[in-house]
């Protein structure tokens, strides 16, 4: 499991047509994945709590302010804790 960090990325669904357990403007987590990104998609956690590749294109990079970041990485944290 990859754990939550300062440098979890967060971006924002624009697509979700024809995408299962995906939600059109909801926020999620990326986990880092290289192999992933050269082929152009980011390993998103999904609605069933677990990790897919996504088209990069289906979603938006989020630049949030600081304090809405630490609450957003504490959320993820408190998901996985659970």
């Amino acid at each position: 499991m990859t754990p939550v960090t300062e440098t979890t990325q967060f971006v924002i669904c624009i697509d979700a047509r024809n995408l299962p357990d995906i939600e059109a403007w909801k926020v999620y987590r990326v986990l880092p994945d290289q192999k992933a990104s050269e082929v152009g998609c980011l390993r998103i956690i999904d609605e069933s709590g677990e990790d897919y590749l996504f088209p990069t294109s289906r979603f938006a990079p989020l630049e949030l302010a600081e304090e809405v970041r630490e609450r957003l990485v504490a959320a993820a944290a408190g998901e996985r804790a659970g």
